[in-house]
């Protein structure tokens, strides 16, 4: 469109016209300002401060728990050694191991004996003839360690397996003691593991365990 005076004329006064409404519409809104960006939001902080609360019903409840907890405490290998069957398993051991030393007794006294022959007459005795000698000790003194190995694997396999049942029955006596009394689990104070229990937390089972395994 091109303006000439007339045209510029009827613009003008159209503008005149209309700005009166305009700014009268602008005074009657309220414009709200925009939140500045150093200001925190408060939704989150509000959020903030309810997570921070502290769960009253659940630190009562975890409290409680833990003045509930009880436990039991022996010494297994006292409770072991009372049993009945303990002492028939230890004289079998105990024969056992006599057998066993009496006979890597007889080989080393075999070995000592030909030992000292063979210093004896080994001066005296042909090359080949010290050779073999020499060869006899060597293999029997790899013989008879080989046999001292073999007796202590074998003394502690029947030990383990004499003992076994005896540990099963102790084990089972101490889960019915242990459920009985509604305990949370038994200590063994074997070793020095519990220098202190606190006696009004803890009882001491081992009477009733032994009961039990009766």
């Amino acid at each position: 469109m091109v303006y000439n005076r007339h045209n510029m004329k009827r613009l003008f006064t159209s503008l005149f016209l209309v700005a009166p409404a305009v700014l009268g519409f602008a005074q009657n809104v309220d414009v709200q300002p925009l939140p500045s960006v150093s200001q925190p939001l408060s939704q989150p902080a509000q959020l903030q401060s309810v997570a921070g609360q502290p769960q009253n019903g659940a630190t009562h409840a975890s409290a409680a728990a833990v003045q509930a907890l009880r436990f039991g405490y022996l010494s297994y290998d006292s409770v072991m050694h009372r049993m009945p069957d303990y002492a028939v398993a230890r004289h079998n051991i105990k024969s056992l191991k006599e057998n066993y030393d009496a006979e890597m007794k007889r080989v080393e006294d075999e070995f000592n004996t030909k030992y000292e022959f063979f210093l004896q007459d080994q001066r005296s005795l042909a090359p080949s003839i010290l050779q073999k000698r020499q060869a006899e000790l060597q293999e029997l003194m790899e013989k008879n360690l080989a046999f001292k190995e073999k007796a202590t694997q074998l003394l502690k396999q029947a030990e383990a397996e004499a003992l076994a049942p005896i540990r099963k029955k102790v084990d089972a006596a101490i889960g019915q003691v242990g459920e009985r009394l509604g305990l949370a689990f038994v200590l063994n104070t074997d070793n020095n593991a519990a220098p202190w229990l606190n006696p009004s937390l803890g009882e001491d089972v081992t009477e009733a365990v032994l009961r039990a395994a009766e």
